[in-house]
């Protein structure tokens, strides 16, 4: 029996740009879901403009393939959204329900670029115009602050997923995140930022752009092949729960962040990863609190290339102790870590702040001499069964 597999192309529907794409998309779920293949703007289009530029975040469904085929995807002026997001959550969704198969693939030269001046950016702790850019600072009838809006790629509650070979630059804040996602593989990433933008002939602050974050209750995720550099972390997993709901426009979470009983972070593999943080952050991040845990991870294969002029923050960062981040997490939290072939290059290499239990760290090689190669800075007290091995 023979399978009908749907394709469809905004090339071949009128409008602006964001109509096309929604008409598509709109065809596409009345199919029951199939594929979405984005080729170049075609010339003919009267403004001669031969990439896309979108207005509002493309809503995938599942069972959708989003192909970017040797082509690129830029947000406009006007718009204040993601550029693509799973389509069970948004402002005002406060229940968000779980959603399956939804794979975004470039082919070639796939790209997604920041607006050339961004309505806002940052995360939800960002004044805009004090702290970081936006063209909506000082509006009163606009949100203030930065939001989750402001991420690139988000997926909430998707199991089944995958996001291959794309390159994000001048992200609006993380250039991609998910929530409470599983079973999925994001590879061959390429990332360009570095917390500032020339906008109009002046250097303008933009804050938060991390390049992959994985948030509370994701497991079962493979991170493969990550290049480039960022304005703020390259790789962060974060289980930070407070008590924000879902659809809040307060908060970076749009699942929301409060208590699940499913929000640990668990069963990640990330390998083959060759980048620094251009805005002297860190370049993998580990932090969990408030009755989140963080374990069984593999880490296997990072290459620091942080310039001796400018180096990243750390590259690899467990915990902290910062009590606005909840302190050191109680010992036995953040455990079952195999981390592995890794050569550091950054202010500090490994750096744990934190509590950690279970783990093992091995052939790790720091090529920065006014620093030790791992840093037990909230104390061995917080640490038990820690293994180490062949590192330099």
């Amino acid at each position: 029996m023979s399978i009908t597999v749907f394709s469809f192309n905004p090339n071949n529907y009128s409008g602006t740009d964001s109509e096309c794409f929604e008409q598509a998309l709109a065809d596409l779920k009345a199919a029951g879901g199939g594929t979405l293949h984005v080729s170049a703007r075609t010339a003919e289009r009267k403004d001669h403009r031969n990439y896309w530029l979108l207005d509002r975040a493309l809503l995938l469904e599942s069972n959708t393939s989003l192909i970017i085929d040797n082509c690129t995807l830029k947000l406009s002026d006007q718009c204040r959204d993601n550029f693509i997001r799973s389509g069970n959550c948004g402002l005002g969704i406060t229940n968000v329900e779980t959603m399956t198969d939804i794979h975004i693939l470039g082919i070639g030269n796939a790209k997604l670029i920041g607006a050339d001046h961004p309505r806002a950016t940052g995360d939800s702790g960002k004044q805009l115009g004090e702290r970081t850019y936006g063209t909506d600072a000082g509006k009163t009838d606009m949100h203030p602050k930065g939001n989750w809006q402001n991420i690139g790629v988000l997926m909430a509650y998707v199991r089944n997923f995958s996001v291959r070979n794309l390159e994000i630059s001048d992200s609006h804040c993380w250039a991609m995140s998910f929530e409470h996602c599983s079973n999925g593989i994001l590879s061959n990433l390429r990332f360009s930022s570095t917390s500032f933008k020339m906008i109009d002939g002046k250097e303008e602050k933009i804050l938060n752009q991390d390049g992959i974050d994985l948030r509370q209750g994701c497991h079962d995720i493979v991170i493969d092949t990550v290049m480039g550099h960022t304005g703020d972390d390259l790789i962060a997993l974060t289980a930070i729960g407070n008590h924000t709901p879902a659809g809040s426009i307060d908060s970076t979470m749009v699942s929301g962040t409060l208590p699940t009983g499913d929000d640990d972070i668990y069963n990640v593999t990330i390998r083959n990863v060759i980048g620094c943080s251009a805005g002297c952050c860190n370049i993998v991040r580990f932090l969990n609190n408030f009755g989140c845990r963080i374990h069984h991870i593999i880490l296997d294969g990072l290459l620091d290339i942080s310039p001796e002029n400018h180096r990243s923050s750390t590259t690899i960062r467990i915990g902290d102790s910062n009590p606005r981040w909840g302190g050191v997490t109680p010992l036995g939290d953040t455990f079952g870590f195999l981390i592995s072939n890794v050569q550091c290059n950054s202010n500090r290499s490994i750096f744990i702040p934190g509590s950690l239990a279970d783990s093992i760290i091995s052939n790790v090689m720091n090529h920065n001499p006014d620093c030790a190669a791992i840093i037990f800075d909230s104390g061995r007290e917080n640490t038990r069964n820690i293994v180490l091995n062949a590192v330099v």
